[in-house]
């Protein structure tokens, strides 16, 4: 069970305060925990969780489009694939410590389903659907951009996210929409021993040197000029 002040500290940790807290409660409730109530009936987060799950794919989606305006359909169709997988979502719920406030049934509770991914996940959106029908639109967006903090942080800063660092395919995408063409990659150098071999590669267009780059492998070393040419065009 939730206390006040146990509900307290969640509303401080999301950065808003309920004007209906009866809209909080239902966010946290279980459907397992109606189960075993029925002559309670209370709302559980079922209802919430569909609505959250819209509210986040458009908050994402806008912050995408508006964080990386250089970036392909596909490329931001991957990112928001990533920042609202059951992964990302129980990942920030855990560090709201979202667990602690569920309302769950016995049978949840014996599971450890304060734990589990999918169960945090979905009460994750219940959450941020609660907000936007206490608070709307702009609310909930404020509360998503500040507990993804952390993600965005990575998206924007193209690191640690899964495909994020993937430097070749965001430079081929820069020169098909620019160029219409593909980029060139060209080993220049080789040094050091067979088995610490360093190779050094060129990124060119048209015969334009565009970045340069090295590593332990071709593969590391086209990835390192690409990332270079990119950051010198401010993709």
């Amino acid at each position: 069970m939730t206390s006040a002040s146990s509900v307290d500290l969640l509303q401080s940790s999301l950065g808003y305060r309920f004007h209906t807290p009866t809209l909080l409660d239902e966010a946290l409730t279980h459907s397992s925990l109606v189960n075993e109530q029925k002559a309670v009936s209370p709302q559980h987060n079922e209802r919430l969780e569909f609505l959250g799950d819209a509210v986040l794919s458009l908050v994402m989606s806008e912050y995408l489009a508006s964080a990386l305006p250089q970036s392909s359909e596909g490329t931001l169709s991957k990112l928001k694939a990533q920042l609202v997988s059951e992964a990302s979502l129980a990942q920030v719920a855990r560090r709201l410590g979202l667990g602690e406030h569920l309302k769950l049934g016995r049978g949840e509770e014996r599971s450890k389903g304060r734990e589990k991914d999918s169960l945090l996940a979905d009460a994750l959106e219940a959450v941020l659907a609660a907000v936007h029908l206490d608070g709307g639109f702009d609310a909930s967006r404020t509360v998503t951009c500040r507990i993804f903090s952390e993600e965005l942080a990575n998206i924007a800063t193209q690191q640690e996210l899964p495909g994020a660092g993937d430097y070749k395919t965001q430079f081929q995408e820069w020169c098909q929409k620019r160029h219409e063409m593909l980029p060139r990659y060209e080993t220049v150098r080789e040094t050091g021993p067979d088995h610490q071999k360093i190779f050094e590669v060129e990124l060119s267009i048209q015969g334009t040197i565009m970045g340069l780059g090295s590593g332990r492998s071709k593969k590391e070393a086209e990835q390192q000029a690409a990332k270079q040419a990119l950051r010198q065009r401010g993709t």
